[in-house]
């Protein structure tokens, strides 16, 4: 009960500010850890508020590679948008990003275990990590972090090949 009534104090405290990607943006790949980051951090937010810890075990044991993996993904994303200051920044979202879903989980109130309940479910049965990051979207999963793809990229331009002229002599 203590952590949950850390979680709620701290989300008050922090007033679901975020950090921005300050000319950053994410790529495909970085854009499913994100959704998988959110996914796992909205259910260890219900594991705790609706007594659901062997529940959420039992996913991040499912999935604990493709977490790491998805932490250290985003973590460079935050490297290259914040420079020397990617690890406080990176803190300050995972900090927000879990307040922001608990302050969710207030808002709904008793409804919240009853409505989290599915999201559980699919993140249990998904087969895989790419199964489990669509659940972000699919369930909504509160995240405060703005997301702006990254363009794509473009091949650079190459010059028309030179034709041969016939050079005409003079007249």
């Amino acid at each position: 009960m203590g952590l949950k009534v850390l979680l709620i104090a701290g989300g008050i405290a922090a007033g679901l500010t975020s950090p921005a990607l300050a000319q950053g943006c994410v790529r495909p790949g970085e854009r499913a850890a994100i959704d998988l980051r959110a996914v796992q951090s909205n259910l260890m937010v219900a594991a705790i508020a609706c007594g659901r810890t062997d529940d959420y075990n039992q996913f991040v044991r499912r999935h604990q590679t493709d977490l790491g993996a998805a932490h250290h993904t985003v973590f460079g994303v935050f490297r290259r948008a914040h420079g020397a200051q990617a690890q406080r920044q990176y803190d300050e979202y995972i900090t927000n990003l879990a307040n922001a879903q608990s302050q969710e989980g207030i808002r709904q109130g008793s409804h919240f275990c009853r409505d989290v309940a599915p999201l559980f479910q699919a993140a249990l049965a998904a087969p895989n990590s790419t199964a489990v990051a669509a659940l972000s979207e699919q369930h909504r999963v509160t995240n405060p972090l703005p997301i702006s793809a990254c363009p794509a990229t473009r091949q650079a331009a190459t010059p028309a090949p030179r034709t041969a002229q016939a050079q005409q002599p003079p007249r």
